[in-house]
């Protein structure tokens, strides 16, 4: 936002947390907390969440919602450690979008990186190995509690998308859901996913494929 060339009060500036999306409501919800900790923390205008992938709801409908909020700017962070073809796509998505709203201005965030408090926390989690305190939050983990909508993933294995990420027509990517300890069985090859309760949402993978958009 410093190096905008326009002056955008904070009041009018929507914030959209984008993240990488999995088949865990609980891991999906994190994205949701950083957004409300940004949103409330800085004073944007509003904030919204959307996510690359496997949930709803995705990256074009979800900034094609935020552009009709009536925000004079739209800035976009994906909430991802590394770059690569997830990264790429959302600020391609972001490209497509702001040109049906010339009238507002899209900012493109960087991703998290190797920001020095990225960075701290790879260390303070080394550390924590071995102090035994590096403690996962795994409430509301659907493979361990029935949350609803995915009351039939308890119990099932935990497994990740890493070979096949739904809605982004592209089998390179790196694992999706949260990893954390306790009695999941964790096998990445030769099996087949749950199906998430909302695989047809008019806002998610299975009708609305990025690349598919415009």
């Amino acid at each position: 936002m410093a190096a905008a060339d326009t002056d955008v009060p904070l009041e009018e500036t929507l914030l959209m947390v984008v993240g990488r999306g999995t088949s865990d409501p609980d891991a999906n919800g994190s994205i949701s907390k950083i957004c409300r900790m940004l949103w409330e923390g800085i004073g944007f205008g509003w904030g919204e969440v959307c996510f690359s992938g496997v949930t709803f709801p995705l990256v074009a409908p979800g900034l094609e919602h935020a552009a009709r909020l009536g925000y004079r700017r739209i800035l976009v962070f994906p909430y991802f450690l590394f770059t690569g073809i997830l990264v790429n796509r959302v600020y391609d998505i972001t490209d497509q979008v702001a040109a049906q709203y010339p009238d507002i201005e899209f900012l493109k965030a960087g991703y998290l990186n190797d920001h020095p408090k990225v960075i701290d926390t790879f260390e303070a989690r080394v550390h924590g190995i071995g102090t035994g305190d590096n403690a996962m939050n795994c409430q509301l983990c659907k493979y361990r509690e029935q949350v609803v909508g995915f009351e039939a993933h308890q119990g099932l294995p935990q497994m990740s998308h890493h070979h096949h990420v739904e809605g982004i027509g592209t089998n390179a990517s790196g694992d999706g859901d949260h990893g954390h300890d306790h009695d999941h069985d964790h096998d990445d090859h030769g099996h087949q996913h749950p199906p998430h309760p909302h695989a047809e949402h008019p806002h998610g993978p299975g009708k609305r494929n990025p690349e598919a958009v415009e």
